[in-house]
């Protein structure tokens, strides 16, 4: 029916060298020469300040997320347990009307 293709593997199209032999050198230790003394870094951006009013800000910015993502949980869990109640029902009064038919046999 339907049967997919496989991809082949593509074959290089250039040229190819065979591997370069790599010879072994020895090591020459240098003269020990101190390290330089440390230099301290200068800072790459500006410090941010807090000011009372950010500090207002990002805390009702935290909470307002805090509130939006709790309430779009609770909604889904309730979206849940409702269509789990509701196929509860379902299933009771299919069963109460198959046990109903069978009776009437």
């Amino acid at each position: 029916m339907l049967r997919p293709k496989i991809p082949t593997m593509p074959t290089p199209t250039g040229h190819t060298a065979p591997p370069a032999v790599v010879e072994p050198t020895s090591v020459i230790p240098a003269t020990q020469t101190p390290p330089p003394a440390p230099v301290a870094p200068a800072p790459s951006r500006p410090v941010v300040q807090l000011t009372p009013g950010t500090v207002i800000a990002l805390v009702g910015g935290g909470t307002a997320v805090v509130l939006v993502v709790g309430a779009v949980l609770v909604s889904m869990l309730l979206a849940v347990a409702i269509t789990g109640a509701s196929v509860a029902v379902c299933a009771v009064v299919l069963r109460s009307l198959l046990a109903s038919e069978a009776k009437r046999r």
